[in-house]
């Protein structure tokens, strides 16, 4: 059993940074795939980065891609999502999830453990 829970968002000016942790409990969290996940009003949840147990592997969404940067610190456990030059589109609550998949995963559905989330506002 895996407990997740975010911190760090809040409301930004467009072009500004902010940083995202979540801290998981659980003894196996450096077994885990870690992801971010994000949901805007009225639309799905969107994949935003995951990075695999060893920290060796990250992948990214094509809209994040050379902007945010996901990391994890197993002996603490915790993950990160550092957000930089950040647009107004960016608004959404972030999530972030833990899978038991041991190679990177961007669906959804792959992910077994979910944080209650934190909103993150940009606004223009």
């Amino acid at each position: 059993q895996v407990q997740l829970v975010e911190s760090g968002g809040g409301l930004v000016q467009a072009g500004g940074s902010l940083r995202l942790s979540c801290a998981a409990s659980g003894r196996t969290f450096s077994s885990y795939t870690m992801g971010w996940f994000r949901q805007a009003p009225g639309k799905e949840r969107e994949f935003v980065a995951a990075i695999r147990w060893s920290g060796g592997s990250t992948r990214y969404a094509d809209s994040v891609e050379g902007r945010f940067t996901i990391s994890r610190d197993n002996a603490k456990n915790t993950v990160s999502l550092q957000m930089n030059s950040l647009k107004p589109e960016d608004t959404a609550v972030y999530f972030c999830a833990a899978s038991r998949i041991p190679v990177v995963v961007t669906t959804s559905s792959a992910f077994d453990y979910w944080g209650q989330g934190t909103q993150v506002t940009v606004s223009s």
